[in-house]
């Protein structure tokens, strides 16, 4: 018998096993790595909304939380996940301009939002507009972080590397029994993969499909990001992700060649100087209508238990959604309501 099963081994699944760990929590990790979208993600962590100028929900609150989540996982292993740089978004009109002002003054954004316009950030990239320089971002190489995590687990007999079969989890009002195993609870984070689970699939999980580039230029000497119609992040050796795309139709896992056409059009808008595409990743991300999580136990089943629907900002989301649901299980906690499942269970769940 262990605490708990936990069946998905993305960003949301780390979370939520790093804080079982801290809580000495005994568990078991099912994962057959048929979902992506955490491993092939940019990774970037970024409170404001670039679009609009406005700042993600409690994303404040969420980037203080998850920076020194993610530092603890780089002393753990003795290795840099975390990369701090600044994001440059190109304006393209002086309405942009003045949009930028306007949103610096707010409270909240005034703390990320820079309001010295800079005229020029990279001689290949022109902009009759100039720059606006956003502050305290970067991004966290989650595809090494899992690779290690997921080896970690592996060596320690607490990872399972097979497909969980729903149908044979046997439920009775103690414990969950899998094949041979026991556990007090168990808990899916399974991205995407959620759409075939029958315990949660009545939640409207909604995907959305996100492709990038790597391009090589050694013209192009950028060591920094640069956000206009596309996401141009450095990688180092001259290397640059470039991305995303956003497809709410496409459910196929591979790159596309007409979204590997749509990045390189908008890439040739924003730099002037040669490139080659070297590589090109994609992924389905876990996304709801309203842009929040879904975190919280099923309507019917005691101790069983959903982490998931990060979207696009994954790697601020999962420290405070994973540390509210475990606290939520363990001690009886409130779950924030903007990402408490419940909120879809009243709408959609139909007792079989």
């Amino acid at each position: 018998m262990v605490d708990y099963i936990v069946v998905g081994l993305g960003l949301s699944g780390l979370a939520v096993i790093s804080r079982l760990e801290q809580r000495k929590k005994s568990f078991l990790v099912y994962e057959d790595n048929s979902q992506h979208s955490s491993q092939v993600a940019g990774g970037i962590f970024n409170p404001v909304i670039l679009k609009r100028f406005t700042l993600a929900w409690k994303a404040d609150e969420q980037i203080k939380e998850a920076i020194p989540f993610y530092q603890k996982f780089e002393k753990k292993y003795n290795r840099q996940f975390l990369h701090f740089w600044e994001i440059y978004r190109r304006f393209h009109s002086a309405e942009e301009q003045n949009n930028w002002f306007n949103a610096a003054d707010k409270p909240g954004l005034d703390e990320f939002l820079n309001t010295e316009l800079v005229r020029q950030v990279n001689a290949n990239i022109p902009s009759s507009f100039s720059f606006g320089r956003v502050k305290k971002t970067g991004n966290i190489n989650t595809d090494a972080l899992l690779k290690d995590y997921r080896k970690d687990l592996l060596g320690s007999g607490k990872l399972i590397a097979e497909r969980f079969d729903y149908d044979q989890l046997e439920i009775s009002g103690e414990f969950f029994r899998y094949k041979d195993q026991k556990a007090k609870r168990i808990i899916f984070c399974e991205g995407f993969g959620m759409t075939k689970n029958p315990f949660f699939n009545y939640l409207p999980l909604r995907g959305n499909k996100g492709e990038y580039i790597i391009i090589r230029s050694e013209a192009l000497q950028l060591n920094k990001a640069v956000k206009s119609s596309v996401f141009l992040m450095p990688l180092g050796n001259n290397l640059y992700k470039v991305g995303a795309t956003y497809n709410h139709k496409d459910k196929t896992p591979g790159p596309t060649q007409e979204a590997r056409g749509k990045l390189a059009t908008e890439l040739n808008k924003l730099i002037e100087c040669e490139y080659e595409v070297v590589d090109q990743v994609a992924g389905i991300r876990p996304a709801t209508a309203d842009r929040r999580a879904l975190i919280g136990s099923h309507p019917e089943i005691p101790n069983m238990y959903c982490c998931n629907g990060f979207g696009s900002r994954g790697v601020l989301i999962a420290p405070m959604a994973s540390r509210e649901l475990v606290d939520f299980i363990e001690e009886g906690a409130e779950i924030s309501p903007e990402i408490d499942l419940q909120r879809f269970t009243r709408k959609h769940y139909r007792r079989n």
